[in-house]
């Protein structure tokens, strides 16, 4: 935002520690016909904001794009007054809404300019922590499709924004130990590939979800109602438990409320144990 700031002073706007003006600011924009995108800690967005993103953005259906960090664990040493560890489960919940995770630069940068050409309100959680180079820039994105980075057979590993970078050190290690597993970047959690995890689950009959959220109303959550009225198999979730996390360094917070690449391999031994007694 700086660096936009730098080049286009006359187009940005900063509102301080003041993000309901903010957000109700970016709605009166849209009326106007501009495309405003607003920027702040998902926390304060999707929470302190909160009224005004439903009824002032989502309601009337004007064309903003919230754009939020510090989401999950990943603000780390902030603590839990900045870590937004529910934000794609509030967003996700309210009607009409657009909600993309993306899982490394490439994709960030793809998802911006979709999320430009996307016509109605779209929220893009980003992190505080690097995420590592996955893709190279020829990947194509498409809004509610999800991409396959790993194939496999024995279960599949479906996960979003930093959590698709463990599931592939976790996909390596199985694969190890002769545990074949297909990885699914699953960037867009509403409107959710339906075809493409339906189509997965028929392939393996196993799945492992992961994401860096609150196990309640998230990618998880969103995956479980699709398989359960239409395709039920054995699944996992990989989520923040019901508990608030602590302070403390990233990958430090991952080991400790087990999302880790460990967690998710023992999830996915979990599952295919499941599956093996279900055939």
């Amino acid at each position: 935002t700086t660096k936009f700031a730098e080049e286009f002073p006359d187009r940005e706007f900063n509102f301080g520690i003041s993000e309901q003006n903010m957000v109700s600011s970016a709605a009166g924009m849209a009326t106007s016909g501009l495309i405003p995108f607003v920027s702040g800690y998902a926390v304060f967005l999707c929470m302190r904001a909160l009224d005004q993103v439903r009824n002032n953005i989502h309601y009337p259906k004007l064309n903003v794009k919230i754009f939020s960090s510090h989401t999950g664990l990943t603000p780390g040493p902030d603590g839990v007054t900045h870590q937004a560890q529910e934000d794609l489960s509030i967003m996700r919940s309210i009607a009409g809404s657009c909600v993309i995770a993306p899982s490394d630069p490439v994709i960030c940068k793809k998802a911006t300019f979709a999320a430009a050409n996307y016509e109605g309100p779209v929220y893009v959680s980003l992190t505080r922590e690097p995420i590592p180079n996955l893709y190279t820039s020829d990947v194509p994105f498409e809004i509610g499709k999800g991409i396959v980075i790993r194939d496999g057979y024995d279960v599949a590993i479906i996960a979003n924004r930093d959590m698709v970078s463990q599931a592939l050190i976790a996909s390596v290690s199985l694969e190890k130990q002769g545990i074949s597993t297909k990885v699914i970047d699953c960037h867009t959690i509403k409107p959710l590939d339906e075809e493409l995890i339906l189509e997965v689950a028929k392939e393996t009959n196993a799945i492992v979800t992961a994401e860096d959220n609150i196990k309640f109303g998230g990618l998880g959550s969103a995956i479980a109602e699709l398989l359960v009225e239409n395709y039920p198999i054995p699944m996992k979730r990989v989520a923040i438990d019901d508990t608030f996390a602590e302070s403390g360094p990233y990958h430090t917070l991952l080991e400790k409320y087990g999302l880790s690449s460990r967690h998710i391999e023992k999830a996915v031994k979990d599952v295919l144990e499941r599956k093996k007694n279900n055939q």
